[in-house]
């Protein structure tokens, strides 16, 4: 097994600050969903153009809508046939489209 590259302490520096700033946009995309103020589809023009909310998992974007919990998230991809590791960037247009009827308002 290989071992991970040999950082640099400045290079350790700036690879922690970049992985808090993704999970700190991923909590307000969450954030903002929870509330209403996000809905599906300027959430997957949003992980098209950005690579920290693509990196999103769908089975915590679909627990950070109103009314969907843990189990609801689950049996959702499993009826849509999501993987429960996909990312948002990494769905398919079927997959998209079948989870932005889902949710239409």
């Amino acid at each position: 097994m290989s071992q991970p590259p040999q950082l640099t302490p400045e290079q350790r520096r700036a690879a922690l600050d970049k992985a808090a700033k993704a999970r700190q946009k991923r909590a307000e995309v969450k954030e903002q969903l929870k509330c209403g103020q996000l809905g599906l589809p300027d959430l997957f023009a949003a992980a098209d153009a950005d690579e920290m909310v693509g990196k999103l998992k769908v089975v915590s974007m679909l627990e950070s809508l109103p009314g969907v919990g843990k189990v609801r998230a689950r049996r959702l991809m499993e009826e849509l046939d999501i993987s429960e590791s996909r990312r948002l960037r990494g769905l398919g247009d079927n997959q998209r489209r079948r989870l932005l009827e889902r949710f239409a308002s």
